[in-house]
């Protein structure tokens, strides 16, 4: 009967090859029990990864959504601030001026233009609000600011009411002026003509969010402020009674676009809301896909224990043979 043996060098050789292949074994066990994942997805899918790959080309969707529902978030939110603020200076400024009576008169009356001007570059400021770098009432020309400064719009009014000797032509000419495409369109509106694109925040879901500086709500607002501010100036030279008139007007007028902008917060409210649902819808189905991705994948926690033992086990068995066959030499052989 013949027999085979290997030589000290083919036996350390194969001892060295066993033992890097139980630490790798080893290694990937350890990593499967702390990760609660099975490291071979191949093995453990018998190869058919394609339900794998549209599960994480679901979530790579859904994590892409995510960050559109929270970018949606943060415009909307700041476009109802906006609005807010506009709100609130309707409706303080609009009750102020209406306390006008024939027994205001002169520095009074001066200061209620004061007021307004200062009422103007508030609002004006408001509708430049951006947030993320993006200006929020531009339509797509979100790099630039919706208008020019206050300052130009009541030197744009008060060169259109240029002769105007009555309250009533001074607002016949700041309806033409505000109207005209080359009047307020073209010297004070920065932004774009067109609206930016509804936000795509899932799978054929879509918010529209499109309010833009130039809009009717607000040429109103800063049209009866300018109005307002330009009441008592010197160069139409109006009477005291004449600038009641303007100021009482002008504060009916802005109390009157309330309306018109409560519609328009309502708009964005529903919008807010829809934003909310349509991320909590995400989230439910990134958690459910989570969970069938992990359930797939999962490791069972008791088999990996149990043939991690196994491995070690065996390593130190080889750790023992190798150390005896080191000690190993001719001279205690022939004893």
């Amino acid at each position: 009967m013949s027999s085979f043996s290997l030589g000290d060098l083919a036996q350390n050789f194969m001892l060295q090859r066993r033992g890097a292949a139980l630490k790798a074994e080893m290694s990937r066990l350890n990593e499967e029990l702390a990760t609660g994942q099975v490291s071979d997805v191949k093995a453990i899918l018998t190869g058919n990864v394609s339900y794998l790959a549209d599960l994480e080309n679901d979530l790579r969707s859904l994590s892409g959504f995510k960050v559109a529902t929270t970018e949606a978030t943060q415009f909307t939110d700041a476009v109802q601030l906006a609005l807010d603020r506009v709100d609130q200076s309707m409706e303080t400024f609009g009750s102020k001026l209406l306390s006008v009576t024939s027994s205001s008169v002169g520095a009074v009356l001066d200061q209620f233009s004061a007021d307004a001007e200062d009422e103007l570059a508030a609002v004006v400021n408001t509708l430049n609000t951006s947030v993320g770098g993006r200006s929020i009432f531009s339509g797509t020309a979100t790099d630039q600011q919706a208008l020019q400064n206050s300052e130009l719009i009541l030197n744009g009014l008060r060169a259109a009411m240029s002769g105007a000797t009555t309250s009533q032509d001074m607002q016949t000419a700041a309806d033409q002026w505000f109207s005209d495409p080359a009047g307020f369109a073209a010297t004070i509106y920065n932004g774009s003509d067109t609206h930016i694109s509804p936000l795509r925040l899932a799978d054929g879901e879509t918010v529209r969010v499109q309010l833009k500086a130039d809009d009717p709500v607000f040429q109103d607002v800063l049209k009866n402020l300018a109005l307002s501010a330009l009441a008592s100036d010197a160069s139409f030279g109006l009477g005291a009674d004449e600038q009641q008139d303007l100021l009482s007007n002008t504060g009916q007028a802005i109390l009157q676009s309330k309306d018109d902008l409560i519609a328009v917060r309502a708009d964005v409210g529903s919008a807010q809301a829809r934003i909310d649902e349509l991320a909590t819808r995400n989230a439910t189905e990134e958690t459910s896909l989570e969970y069938a991705k992990g359930s797939l994948l999962a490791a069972d926690p008791y088999e990996t224990a149990t043939e991690l033992e196994a491995v070690q086990f065996q390593l130190q068995s080889l750790y023992a043979v190798t150390a005896r066959m080191s000690d190993l030499s001719f001279v205690n052989f022939i004893r």
